[in-house]
């Protein structure tokens, strides 16, 4: 009868490891734009704590509306990102890798950081030679830092879509 007991015991002990094992899998996301901003709070006014690159993988710790707890293993980096910076597809980025079948494309990354890469970039320049790009690299030149977007959204009092002040 002891004997059952620990067989059984052993069985629930293995099943549970599984099913936490498999738990923690869905509960990761990877991080789906170029630079992604972690927050102290669920807020687009919550101070920046930590940044995060294209692919980097988080655990998912909590949801509050289109914002998600998370944290970054072995960094030390854990607080609020937007829903829309995260997916639960896992995003690999060196092809060869043994899940290739998931690997982002050159154009998935370049959609990913808002923009062309540099390849994508030339071979449209050259196709469109007649069209002035100076005012675009201007463009891509100008920063807005967060204290200046907290600025005007507490001028013009507004709230973020998808958080809370």
């Amino acid at each position: 009868m002891k004997v059952i007991r620990i067989i059984l015991f052993a069985c629930l002990a293995t099943g549970l490891f599984f099913i936490a094992l498999s738990g923690a899998r869905q509960r990761q996301m990877s991080v789906q734009v170029k630079n992604g901003q972690v927050r102290s709070a669920p807020s687009f006014l919550g101070k920046i704590v930590g940044a995060l690159s294209y692919g980097d993988r988080v655990n998912l710790m909590e949801e509050k509306k289109a914002w998600l707890r998370v944290a970054m293993p072995g960094s030390g980096i854990s607080g609020w990102m937007h829903a829309s910076s995260l997916t639960r597809k896992q995003i690999v980025l060196k092809a060869g890798a043994a899940d290739v079948r998931q690997a982002a494309t050159s154009d998935e990354l370049a959609l990913a950081g808002k923009g062309f890469n540099r390849q994508v970039e030339g071979e449209f320049r050259a196709k469109n030679r007649h069209v002035d790009f100076s005012w675009i690299d201007q463009m891509e030149q100008y920063a807005v830092s967060q204290s200046q977007i907290n600025r005007f959204i507490q001028y013009g009092g507004l709230t973020p879509e998808g958080g809370d002040q």
